[in-house]
């Protein structure tokens, strides 16, 4: 996903610098993309809401309950946990650059 998401900016980029570009096509591409990518955004914010409250839930469970396996739970969780934040963080990022492009577009436009 990063891959993909970093050579369509590009590519938007690069058809924003070409004045030959058709920008009302671009904008409703564009609008389209920005779509599919904030629903990307969504699932990811879920997924790693539900990583986090398993984490602190297995923490909770340990010190009331003190079993070790528990412990090991919130490890595998925490594992888990960072790359979903970390990729949730690239994709909120990405999202805003879209914004941003999007705008642009439309100055194009005007």
């Amino acid at each position: 996903m990063r891959k993909y998401f970093s050579e369509y900016i590009a590519a938007v980029l690069a058809a924003l610098e070409n004045n030959e570009t058709n920008f009302s096509a671009l904008k409703e591409e564009l609008s389209v993309k920005i779509g599919f990518m904030q629903h990307e955004r969504l699932i990811h914010l879920l997924v790693t809401i539900l990583f986090a409250l398993l984490l602190f839930l297995c923490l909770i469970a340990y010190f009331v309950s003190e079993i070790s396996g528990l412990l090991a739970a919130s490890a595998l969780m925490l594992a888990l946990l960072i790359p979903y934040i970390a990729h949730y963080y690239f994709l909120e990022n990405g999202v805003q650059k879209l914004y941003r492009i999007y705008d642009s577009v439309c100055e194009k436009l005007e």
